[in-house]
């Protein structure tokens, strides 16, 4: 039985809260953490053992790309302050963390960079199937709107069965925006991440249209009842309209922050790690 999205939104509301705050709430007992390698940011996502959110940092940061490390140096020092961070927040020594990779990539590439960063991989899981046991979904399908590309993976009975990747993703957003305004790429994503303004995604449509393209590709024979979006540009107001209007008779479903789902997925799946007694910073 899926978990309720109420319940998974409570959480993301509760991680939005957190990210790159560096106030001391000292904590003790058991937590996780996860890192995500994005192509638009690098994400740390502290929680207790019960799977509460404690801490979260995230910096965007063009160091992967299409599941390869184009910044090692750049990745692991990410990293490396991320964990930093958190540890000084709440008074822990986290040296064990969990990461992820995207289907059909190499995880030596994830976990190349958190080894570089000083810290031992706890565990290691594909980004969908780290959402679909968050959801704790059994048929349906994880589409992740990526910075440069659209994955979709196929949940069957809690496991993926099957993951597809095509090019076209958020920076394709970016791209339409930059060139209707006639403006930098750089401040066409300021733009996207930040405005409310419905007209961005009518200009936006044809993306969001191929997008949806890409997705029917990739479900095609599978008659999944649910299609659940994560990633950024998910977040981009009207995109969900726009995908679900591509989709009749299937539920399109997209958390409060999809931004941080995947994130909170990682952190969820990881093991718990002991705390430690000395304060840290």
């Amino acid at each position: 039985m899926s978990r309720t999205m109420a319940e998974v939104n409570r959480l993301l509301k509760k991680t939005a809260g957190l990210i790159n705050k560096d106030t001391e709430a000292p904590f003790q007992g058991e937590f996780r953490v996860g890192v995500d390698l994005g192509t638009a940011d690098i994400q740390t996502i502290v929680l207790d053992a019960a799977g509460n959110p404690l801490a979260g940092y995230m910096d965007w940061a063009n160091v992967v790309r299409d599941g390869v490390v184009v910044d090692f140096f750049g990745a692991s020092q990410i990293v490396r302050e991320q964990i930093r961070r958190a540890g000084a927040r709440l008074g822990i020594s986290i040296e064990r963390v969990t990461t992820s990779f995207p289907p059909g990539t190499d995880s030596r590439i994830s976990t190349n960079v958190i080894e570089a960063a000083g810290l031992e991989v706890a565990g290691v899981i594909d980004e969908p199937s780290s959402v679909a046991q968050l959801l704790q979904l059994d048929h349906a399908a994880v589409v992740d709107i990526g910075g440069g590309t659209t994955g979709t993976a196929i949940i069957e009975q809690g496991r993926v069965v099957c993951s597809r990747d095509d090019a076209t993703g958020g920076r394709h957003i970016t791209l339409a925006l930059a060139g209707h305004f006639g403006m930098p790429y750089e401040e066409a994503e300021e733009m996207k991440r930040t405005s409310k303004d419905l007209a961005l995604c009518r200009l936006a449509s044809p993306v969001i249209a191929k997008m949806a393209d890409i997705v029917h590709g990739h479900i095609a024979g599978h008659e999944v009842p649910a299609i659940y979006l994560t990633g950024g540009s998910c977040a981009l107001p009207g995109f969900l309209e726009v995908f679900a209007a591509e989709f009749p008779g299937i539920d399109i479903v997209m958390p409060s922050h999809p931004l941080y789902l995947t994130p909170l997925a990682i952190a969820t799946y990881s093991q718990v790690s002991q705390p430690c007694e000395e304060r840290v910073g």
